[in-house]
């Protein structure tokens, strides 16, 4: 594993065993590119991603899917799909988030805090459709990082460990022509982000003058 989650305070019995790169190029998730991915703040409205010293990151929500959420088992299971991108979204940002500037990359991850799915399901005419659309973004946090919900796991326990499995809320009724906005908050190690913050600043997109720091620092 890299040095700052070698370093981190977990107990070795909940240690990862393996390497999260892996189980991403098995999964099929595309990273992206430093020119893709790594863009200037300059007139953006929100940001895509947070770091806080304390050692959390805080990734904005991505919507996904095409359709609203109804009690329909189809319908759901494009929910569940689209919550699935949409974490494969999310992971992307937070590589770029944690790797932009050389400093740390999604192995630092310690586990997940939190997650908050957003179900478009007017009137509120999905009973359960929340929770499980909200699922296909939970279980692929397992596959990625380790959880009892993993693709990796058997009989209930993936013996990667738990890194992925977070505490939830899944809430349904909203209005739109989309299917789920999930969002999540992440653990690293609170010297990488202090690292982070002291190298290109707390935010990401990044900054244009950090941008310019970063590009000149990669010779790009």
């Amino acid at each position: 594993m890299n040095k700052f989650y070698d370093e981190a305070l977990l107990p070795d019995e909940m240690r990862r065993n393996f390497d999260v790169y892996d189980r991403i190029r098995e999964l099929g998730i595309e990273l992206g590119s430093f020119s893709e991915d790594v863009v200037s703040l300059e007139g953006a409205g929100i940001a895509g991603a947070v770091v806080h010293e304390s050692g959390l990151v805080y990734l904005s929500g991505t919507g996904a899917g095409i359709y609203p959420m109804n009690d329909d088992e189809e319908r759901i299971e494009h929910g569940f799909q689209a919550a699935q991108e949409a974490a494969d979204v999310l992971i992307r940002r937070l590589h770029w988030t944690l790797s932009c500037g050389g400093e740390g990359d999604l192995n630092d991850v310690l586990y997940t805090v939190k997650a908050l799915g957003m179900v478009v399901s007017p009137g509120g005419g999905a009973s359960g459709a929340a929770p499980a659309v909200t699922n296909g973004f939970s279980f692929r946090w397992h596959s990625v990082f380790g959880g009892p919900r993993s693709d990796y796991a058997e009989g209930g326990i993936d013996q990667g460990g738990f890194a992925g499995i977070h505490a939830r809320s899944a809430v349904g009724g909203f209005d739109g022509k989309f299917s789920i906005e999930p969002e999540i908050i992440v653990a690293v190690p609170a010297a990488l982000t202090q690292q982070i913050i002291r190298n290109r600043g707390w935010v990401f997109p990044l900054p244009p003058v950090m941008l310019d720091k970063v590009k000149s620092a990669r010779g790009a």
